[in-house]
């Protein structure tokens, strides 16, 4: 292990009674020189403004001051810092007010992720109830079945020789896994030549994104043809919800059983919703169920396509991945959790690629009232930008932090994770992440127990670019097979 457990410096962490101290405010902090009016937005590109963000820490440190338009950020890009703040959530900070305003502009309702305070707590219970390791056990069998037909696809592409849309096919599967366990519904994207609902997702990610981070909300007044495709895209989504519900509803008149004995968490909601005494109404239901297909669908998509492709450019990192599937799984169908569970090289890989390539290089929180971050003063409903990668690829915590490396995660890991925090951390760590890492070891499973993988290529043939659209996609990651021998 080789993860440094170096302290922070004196000004990273929280604000303690221990001495007094004078307070900064947040306009003393040092920060990118910005112009008239629109402060500092003309130095950043809203595709890929994590890597501006990370850049200036590297130049400022790890508090600084950002204006973009109207809207003053503090920026925290100590990870000891930001660890404090994920942990003082939902009572001292939540999610930005911009997103639940626009998510709720877009259409939608509050679900798990955008709700707050006691909604929250109300929601967090039923949910996790569903992603317990138990209830994922019981749904490995269709799981597999996902795979299967993931495997399947690749397998005619090999036999074709054509190149693969990496991203497209991955969200696909995670699609079809998410709709199976949270909703009981077969949706079969990967085996569907329509215009599947995992498209119209990543129009709708990318408006919602393109509109949080827009300094004017613009299409409130003038409606682009990308507004236009957004709205579409949004009833596509919102009647595929309603689908599910339905469905659901169905199911639990021809057997009443299921609101004692809910069998997904569709079920459990509209159970508790019916009951009424848990605090969930339908609104809830609806938001919780577009919450978990937006989550399920592009974070482990993403996750997926760049453990790939940091595979293909390091072969020895492959062949070790390769033959410690093929030696622990040799047929997927006879695959088991606990099979899964002994493949600690490619849990290893995961983690390392969650490292260099999060999903979430930032997260963006407000202050629900007055108080101190380090020494600084930081008012109620001040928007606090979390850098969360600035000290996962710093050699300060990781030896040669920059290279790809899995055997740093093998043993002892705790430091490291305290590091990266891949799923957040605190009380509103990402609830799937176990249902996650499973859907991550199948699909790796598969290709690396199956296929030989010639080529991972990006539409230049260069470096996978990082853009921002809600996650952190690599650009247009194609990708080319050749079935393994029997």
């Amino acid at each position: 292990m080789d993860v440094h457990a170096e302290p922070s410096p004196p000004a990273a962490g929280l604000a303690s009674a221990a001495a007094p101290q004078r307070l900064r405010s947040i306009e003393e902090l040092p920060g990118p020189r910005g112009w008239p009016l629109v402060g500092n937005l003309p130095q950043v590109r809203m595709a890929r403004i994590h890597q501006d963000m990370e850049r200036w820490s590297r130049q400022y440190g790890p508090l600084f001051r950002v204006r973009l338009g109207p809207t003053r950020l503090l920026v925290v890009a100590d990870h000891v810092i930001v660890n404090a703040l994920l942990r003082d959530r939902p009572d001292g900070f939540r999610r930005s007010s911009r997103l639940r305003e626009v998510g709720i502009e877009m259409g939608g309702t509050p679900g798990l992720f955008s709700a707050e305070g006691d909604a929250w707590r109300q929601q967090r219970r039923m949910v996790m109830a569903s992603f317990t390791p138990g209830h994922i056990r019981a749904f490995l069998p269709q799981l597999r079945a996902v795979t299967s037909r993931l495997q399947e696809r690749w397998r005619k592409a090999a036999q074709a020789g054509v190149w693969i849309d990496l991203q497209a096919d991955l969200k696909r599967f995670t699609v079809d896994a998410i709709a199976g366990l949270a909703f009981g519904t077969e949706v079969n994207t990967l085996e569907s030549g329509d215009d599947v609902i995992q498209r119209h997702l990543d129009i709708v990610l990318s408006g919602l994104y393109r509109r949080v981070m827009s300094p004017l909300p613009y299409w409130r007044w003038i409606r682009l043809p990308a507004d236009r495709q957004l709205e579409r895209s949004n009833a596509a989504v919102r009647k595929a919800i309603e689908g599910f519900v339905a469905a659901a509803r169905d199911r639990m008149q021809a057997d009443p059983t299921l609101h004692e004995h809910p069998r997904n968490l569709l079920e459990a909601m509209l159970a508790a919703a019916d009951a009424g005494d848990a605090g969930v109404d339908d609104r809830d239901v609806a938001g919780n169920v577009s919450t978990m297909l937006f989550a399920g669908e592009d974070t482990t998509a993403n996750t997926l396509a760049w453990l790939i492709w940091l595979l293909h450019r390091h072969p020895d990192a492959l062949g070790r991945a390769q033959l410690e599937v093929r030696e622990a799984v040799p047929d997927l169908a006879a695959l088991t959790l606990e099979r899964v569970e002994a493949l600690h090289y490619l849990d290893a890989c995961a983690s390392e690629a969650m490292r260099l390539k999060p999903v979430a290089p930032f997260l963006g929180i407000e202050a629900l009232r007055d108080t101190t971050i380090a020494d600084i003063r930081v008012p109620a409903r001040t928007l606090v930008w979390c850098v969360m990668r600035r000290d996962s690829v710093d050699d300060r915590y990781f030896q040669n932090a920059a290279a790809f490396e899995p055997a740093r995660w093998l043993g002892d890991a705790a430091a490291a994770k305290r590091i990266a925090m891949p799923f957040g951390s605190g009380p509103r760590i990402c609830p799937g992440r176990y249902l996650a890492l499973l859907e991550i070891k199948l699909a790796m499973t598969m290709l690396l127990g199956n296929f030989e993988v010639i080529a991972v290529d990006t539409p230049d043939g260069g470096e996978a670019r990082e853009v921002m659209h809600f996650t952190m996609n690599p650009v247009g990651l194609r990708m080319r097979l050749r079935e393994r021998p029997n």
